[in-house]
């Protein structure tokens, strides 16, 4: 059956390789982006198939502005992409309040505030798939990158919650988390905050991004189809990492979570209370919360 996507983002980077590859397996594309004649080519090519949205994601209500003309014209929407993001480099107190703030609301805010739009109408239909575009910086820090991670980590929890909620509903939810893919996130969509002398490690991380040398080992229109297969799945994963550098990462910080949490099981133990622990642990709430 076809279906109507909404991506957010979609004039260039994995947005742009997602929506060449809705289209091309023969669904309908609702493609957002702030100017839309960089999708004239597609528009041209594919026809009614794609309905451009002018839409920069953090005018909130726009979105659901947005979101509206995509149901009025195409009756529904059955997958929801949020992929409209930017990457940050910089020391954390290095960061200007602007930068914060469009981090957040570009790559945080804007996220909930779409999926909120649009979750109305899948609960109506009793069905729908979101896929939020996340990162593995959604599931481990790195220097240099923190408000930027801020946001992602953000979504990965957001994410996570909300599949718990709606899964009842028939909508799934997952949150796909590249590592390095050949985009511009470390080219033009890469932002810097000022540079403080005493943070080596970090600014040596932005002088690699600047200098062009950074060659990242995805390949968007790989991913781009994993994502389209992903909406076919009977039983979509909460949590889906992209990418043998991400895998890598990702099990070397389990390790280190691991370890961790070994080392400080004694100190976590300590505090419970001694008064009804038992209960707490025997009540069906907790089973249920515990054992999900």
């Amino acid at each position: 059956m076809q279906k109507v996507w909404f991506i957010t983002g979609s004039s260039r980077g994995l947005g742009r390789s997602l929506t060449v590859a809705v289209l091309e397996s023969g669904d309908k594309v609702a493609a957002t982006a702030r100017n839309i004649s960089q999708l004239d080519d597609l528009a041209a090519k594919y026809g009614d198939r794609l309905l451009p949205v002018q839409l920069d994601v953090t005018d909130y209500a726009r979105v659901h502005d947005a979101v509206a003309e995509t149901v009025a014209h195409f009756g529904k929407i059955d997958v929801l992409v949020n992929n409209a993001g930017f990457g940050i480099t910089g020391a954390a107190e290095a960061y200007t309040d602007e930068q914060v703030r469009s981090q957040l609301e570009t790559n945080l805010y804007a996220v909930i505030e779409v999926t909120r739009a649009v979750l109305p109408y899948m609960r109506k239909q009793k069905s729908g798939r979101i896929l939020q575009v996340s990162s593995i910086g959604g599931r481990m820090g790195t220097a240099g990158v923190s408000i930027y991670q801020a946001a992602k980590f953000g979504v990965s929890g957001f994410t996570e919650s909300l599949a718990q909620e709606v899964k009842e509903l028939g909508i799934w939810v997952t949150s796909v988390e590249p590592g390095g893919f050949r985009t511009d996130w470390a080219g033009d969509s890469m932002t810097y905050a000022p540079t403080i002398e005493e943070y080596s490690l970090v600014n040596s991380r932005a002088d690699f991004f600047k200098g062009g040398t950074f060659v990242a080992v995805g390949d968007p229109d790989k991913a781009a189809q994993v994502m389209v297969n992903l909406t076919a799945h009977p039983n979509p994963p909460v949590h889906l990492v992209l990418g043998s550098e991400a895998i890598k990462m990702l099990g070397n910080m389990d390790d280190l979570r691991a370890k961790e949490k070994e080392e400080w099981l004694p100190v976590s133990l300590s505090t419970d209370h001694v008064d009804n622990a038992g209960d707490f642990f025997n009540s069906e709430f907790t089973k249920s919360y515990l054992n999900r």
